[in-house]
This record gives C-alpha cells, structure tokens and sequence, in this order.
C-alpha cells in the first residue's frame, strides 16, 4: 500500500465528486421555481426532492454491489454525463410529472458514479484514508453548495428553462474531462498497481445498521432543511433568492465543517467526532426557526458543519464495518441510509401541508435528537480495518 495521497488522482475525483453533487445541490435550489411554474403544494413540491433522492440514494447499494463484483470505472463519466442531461432538460419540461423523470434519470446518475468514486478515492489515499476521503468530500460538499449559487442568479437572469440548461453545460463538460483521465485511474486498481488495497478484515453488518440509522435520522432533519430552508424563508415574506442564499450559506459552511471536522476526527477519534457533531444537530435547528435573525442564520451554518462535516467521518466508518465490500459500504452510506432520511423527510411535507411549515421544521430537530443515543452504541471498528483513534471499549465514544 502507498504511503501517501496520489494528488493527481485525487484531484480529479475531487473535481468529478464538484460537479456531480453540483448537479445534486441544484435540484433543491430549482424547487421554489418548479413550485412556481406549477403550483405545486409542499407535499408536491417534496415529492420532487424524494425523486431524485430515491434515485440518487437507495439505489447507489446495488451500484456499489455492482463495483465491488465486477468494477466499473466507466460508470463514472456516464454517471456525470446522464446527471447533467437530466439536470438541464428538466428545466424545459413542460409538465410536473415529465420535471419528476427527469429529475429521478439525474438521480440515477448521481448514484452511479459516488460508489465507484468512493472506491477509488480510497485507491488513491494509499494508507491515508481518512484524510483522502476528506479530500474527495471536499468536492463534493464544495459543489452542493455551489449548485444554489450558480442556479439561482442564472434561473433569475434567463429563466428558468435557459438557466438550467446552461447550468448543465459545465457537467457535462466535466464528464468528457474524466473519460479522458480514466486510463490513468485505472493504474490505481490493487491488482493493476499492487498499492492501495483495502484491508482484508471482517465486515460487521450489525455496526454498519447501526450506522446506518444514525445517518438516516441525521437525513431527516437536513433533506427537511434542504427542501423547506428557502420555502419558509419565503413563507416570511422574502424572496426565493433570499431562501438559495441562506440555503447556500448552510451548505458552504458544510464545505468548511469537512476541514474541520476531518482532522478532529483523526485526531480524537471518528466516533467521538460523530457523536459531538450529532448532539448539535437539535437544538441548533430550533434556533434557527424558533429565534431566527442572524442567530438563526450562524444556527444554520453550525448544523450544516456537523451534518456535511461528518459525511467523511460516516464513509470512512462504514468502510471500516464492511472493509470487504468497500463500494457497497460507501453505497450504504452515501445511499441507503440518507434516502430513508429523505423518504421520511416527505413526511415533514405533509405536516406542512396539515399543520404548518414551522411545526414540521421544529419536528426534524427530533430525529438527529434520537440519533445522539444510537451513536453511544456505536462498536470499535475491528483492530486491522481501523484508521483513526479508536478505543475497543464495549462502551464506545466515551472512554
């Protein structure tokens, strides 16, 4: 195994990671506009984010499945070509119904290409996967939060229809660029370098449950936010680019919170880092809606920290628990788990719609709340798949 990060891979999987979770981050910033269009209700307007969070999540298992088995580098410029195409088209789509295929075809390729990226980040870190993960998250989290600030001003200048698609263009044109970069990557494979390889080790499917519904309820709260941030900044009569403003903000403070969050983690151990960041998830949400303002605003950016901040922290555990089947882990935790959140994020829609936004808001920070208590039970990962600090207490993060 190499001892240090290869930088050039990583940056261009870094850079692919961008644009992929650029065309994810735009997706909710176009949802005051989609419901604009259409006159959609909040549960409407939900449906569209749990399309391409179906899509993009619970099928990235059976992608990871996929790479684990046969491997399949190509599936990253397709992943990135078909998200960009469904990206812009569904900004011309002149029906509700066709806007939700599309948005779902750009969620299948999301889920395509953060698998096997996932894998080959870990290829290209040699031994020094947790910080490598921070680096590939990095683009990923940058690029989220980049897909409101870009989308909105274009939407607003061209419209709708001619914003989405030139939003689009640089998607696909990063697409090209890593189809030319895949000779390159493939040295990286184990068997094609003899570096890089995952150890061996014994996967732990109770603890990859376990983790997986601590990001699960994590996920409720935020694709809650995602979806409902610049609705209720509306709701209070703003403007919709006051609400992608906002919403950017909590995202690029996420960009900021993997910094951060990374090295703590090396330093002091992944599950402790985990469990801190998750105990702030509550209360920093009702800041944000019940005294809003400017506390409200930095309450907003303290939660995306913590939840974007942590997404390395949850990979690099779940490769841990399952260090035989790597793909399949990053799909579990990229996935799986976080459109489950999404799945009963829906639910805070039809609270909206029954009740009011704010009581469905004030009911998310629940979720990561239980989420804290799970996070006790968290197991030591076992001795040779461990990359960060970890004690093998039976009572984890607190010893």
């Amino acid at each position: 195994m190499r001892e240090g990060i290869d930088r050039r891979a990583m940056g261009t999987l870094s850079g692919a990671h961008l644009a992929t979770d650029f065309a994810s981050g735009s997706v909710p910033a176009l949802l005051p506009f989609f419901t604009g269009k259409f006159g959609l209700s909040y549960t409407l307007t939900a449906l569209l984010m749990l399309s391409v969070l179906v899509s993009s999540s619970l099928v990235q298992p059976l992608f990871g499945l996929w790479s684990d088995r046969r491997g399949a580098l190509w599936l990253l410029p397709g992943g990135l070509a078909l998200a960009a195409g469904g990206l812009g088209l569904s900004t011309v789509a002149p029906s509700y119904l066709l806007v939700l295929v599309l948005v779902f075809l750009c969620g299948i390729g999301i889920a395509a290409f953060h698998p096997e990226g996932a894998k080959f980040a870990v290829f290209a870190s040699g031994s020094k996967r947790a910080s490598g993960m921070s680096l590939f998250n990095i683009g990923g989290n940058t690029g989220y939060a980049l897909g409101p600030i870009v989308v909105t001003p274009l939407v607003l200048w061209l419209g709708l229809g001619w914003g989405g698609l030139v939003a689009a263009v640089p998607v696909l044109a990063v697409a090209f660029a890593l189809l030319r970069a895949l000779p390159y990557l493939s040295t990286l494979r184990p068997d094609a370098a003899g570096r890089g390889a995952v150890a061996p080790g014994r996967d732990d499917v109770r603890a990859m449950a376990l983790l997986a519904a601590v990001i699960g309820l994590r996920s409720v709260a935020w694709f809650g936010l995602l979806t409902f941030v610049p609705l209720w900044v509306v709701s209070l009569g703003d403007s919709e680019a006051a609400g992608n403003r906002l919403l950017s903000l909590m995202l690029l403070s996420g960009a900021a919170g993997t910094l951060l969050l990374g090295p703590l983690a090396d330093r002091i151990g992944l599950r402790r880092t985990l469990l801190g960041a998750q105990a702030l998830l509550a209360p920093m949400i009702l800041v944000f809606v019940l005294v809003g303002g400017i506390p409200g605003a930095l309450a907003l950016m303290i939660v995306g920290m913590c939840v974007v901040g942590t997404f390395g922290v949850t990979m690099v555990l779940s490769q841990m628990y399952l260090p035989r089947h790597v793909g399949m882990a990053s799909g579990l935790s990229i996935g799986l788990a976080m459109g489950l959140g999404g799945i009963a994020a829906v639910g805070l829609g039809a609270v909206a719609d029954a009740v009011d936004l704010r009581t469905a808001l004030v009911g998310s920070a629940f979720a990561p709340a239980l989420g804290v208590v799970l996070c006790l039970f968290l197991p030591a990962p076992a001795p040779e798949s461990r990359l960060a600090p970890e004690s093998q207490a039976t009572y984890p993060l607190l010893d």
